[in-house]
């Protein structure tokens, strides 16, 4: 078993190599906005968009929650890792073939002829996912991020170098399908190359029952988070059509992309490790709320100057034809802020195996979210906008509470920790939004400077007037040596 040094060790690298290379990750992702939104019309993304929000439901299933099931297992044999392997390529394999099978079905949906093309591509992205999930299960499981973030990174160059090639050879929105494929493929390769396994025949003698049963409360929660994410890119691609569509979805990636770029890197550490000290009670609770100090404080400050400054950043990243999305992308940052407040509750349902109580709760808080989006359509992509933040929020609390219910995790830090986060970072916003509200229209480059110095010395006040926001600052500038676990601590 692990010693409580080298865990702690280990998850201080980790959690380092990560995120230094998420942030190579994120500057690459910039780049590629940037490139492609310039070479490429809301048309070409409102078709992948439209395609993502239908067939991204099956990708949710296509991993069936295994390579979460299989990092979070306090024990998993060589033949509990083949099985899942199968299980996962088999899954995979079946939805590719769905989706194949019913993309003219998808095209008749949105009266959009080419999507059927572009479905019947996108289809063979499951079969490698699948094949996939349990290689990267087993490089978190081990706790080697650097390789894990090396490979991704790898095969995110491939696949942006491949599109931005097509978008300057003229081949519209096939650039953005050949970047998915180009991409996994690509890491599929690297992480054949890096791993050295494959898999045996199916072992009989080696249960998995319990770890398909985890994966099967966790996917269900997935998908109804999934559809309720996803219900506005259906709702405005049937409605309004792949142009507006396009505009809606540049300006909620623009909110993901802090978000997630830098969510998912953390989790991928929280989660084998805070797996490993469930039954530590004291060290959990310190690795649990130093990790949603470092997350919540390292993204509200992009997400602050990106939502204040949305215009000039809009113009610099995307270009002027995609001026409509900074209004947008200012509606949703508020959700924004509430979503990153939540991930922590997700990391406690994961690591403590309680997975059939977040589904319990997606149940009510999903169902709730498709309906606001629903309704919100009849205002157009502002009402749309508009009723996913506000569903959002709703959400933070009735999660809160539910924790409290059914885990025995520090819910009222986590609580502080968020709405210290959104009223720190909320009073910073409009600080820098406020300085530069009299700038001359088209000093772009003038806003993003006033507009950072001001979010800057609007942090600086928070700092000096309230107390525990200076030690969260504290907490992320130390955060590697907060990670490491003494020696004298017990195992």
């Amino acid at each position: 078993m692990t010693t409580p040094v080298s865990l702690g060790t280990s998850a201080s690298r980790g959690a380092a190599v990560t995120l230094v290379g998420q942030g190579a990750r994120i500057a690459l992702l910039l780049a590629g906005v940037v490139v492609l939104a310039r070479l490429l019309s809301p048309h070409d993304y409102g078709l992948l968009a439209m395609v993502m929000a239908i067939t991204g439901i099956a990708e949710v299933v296509r991993d069936f929650g295994l390579g979460s099931a299989a990092v979070q297992a306090r024990t998993l044999s060589r033949g509990q890792r083949t099985n899942l392997f199968w299980l996962s390529a088999g899954i995979g394999l079946a939805l590719g073939l769905l989706v194949l099978a019913t993309s003219p079905l998808l095209a008749a949906f949105y009266d959009e002829p080419l999507l059927q093309g572009v479905a019947a591509a996108l289809s063979v992205t499951f079969v490698i996912n699948g094949v996939m999930t349990q290689y990267k299960a087993d490089l978190q499981r081990r706790l080697k991020f650097g390789w894990l973030t090396g490979l991704e990174l790898g095969g995110q160059v491939v696949g942006l170098t491949t599109a931005i090639a097509l978008a300057v050879a003229g081949a519209g929105f096939w650039a953005l399908v050949a970047q998915q494929i180009v991409q996994l493929g690509s890491q599929l390769v690297l992480l054949l190359v890096v791993c050295r396994w494959l898999p045996g025949r199916w072992a009989r003698d080696e249960p998995v029952g319990e770890l398909v049963s985890f994966g099967a409360n966790l996917v269900g929660g997935q998908m109804l988070a999934y559809g309720a994410n996803n219900i506005d890119s259906v709702v405005i691609g049937s409605t309004l059509g792949a142009g507006p569509l396009g505009l809606y979805n540049r300006a909620f990636q623009l909110l993901v992309l802090p978000l997630y770029q830098i969510n998912a890197p953390i989790t991928r550490v929280a989660l084998p490790v805070l797996s490993r000290l469930v039954d530590d009670p004291p060290r959990y609770r310190q690795f649990l709320l130093t990790g949603q100090t470092a997350m919540l404080n390292l993204v509200s400050a992009i997400l602050a100057f990106a939502a204040a400054q949305a215009p000039a950043v809009v113009l610099v990243a995307l270009g002027p034809r995609w001026q409509e999305t900074a209004g947008l992308f200012q509606v949703l940052s508020i959700a924004g802020f509430f979503t990153m407040a939540g991930y922590a509750c997700y990391w406690v349902y994961l690591s403590q195996g309680l997975t059939k109580q977040h589904l319990r709760l997606s149940l009510v808080t999903r169902p709730l979210q498709i309906a606001l989006i629903v309704a919100g359509a009849q205002w157009g992509l502002y009402g749309v906008a508009w009723a996913y933040t506000v569903s959002v929020v709703l959400q933070w609390p009735a999660n809160l509470w539910w924790l409290r219910r059914v885990s025995d995790a520090p819910v009222g830090q986590i609580w502080r920790n968020g709405a210290r986060t959104v009223l720190v970072y909320g009073w910073a916003l409009l600080a820098s939004a406020a300085a530069t509200r009299w700038l001359v229209p088209g000093t772009t480059w003038a806003a993003l400077g006033v507009g950072a110095l001001a979010l800057v010395v609007a942090l600086a006040l928070a700092a000096l007037v309230v107390p525990p926001y200076r030690r969260d600052l504290l907490t992320v500038a130390r955060l590697r040596h907060r990670l490491r676990v003494p020696p004298t601590d017990p195992a």
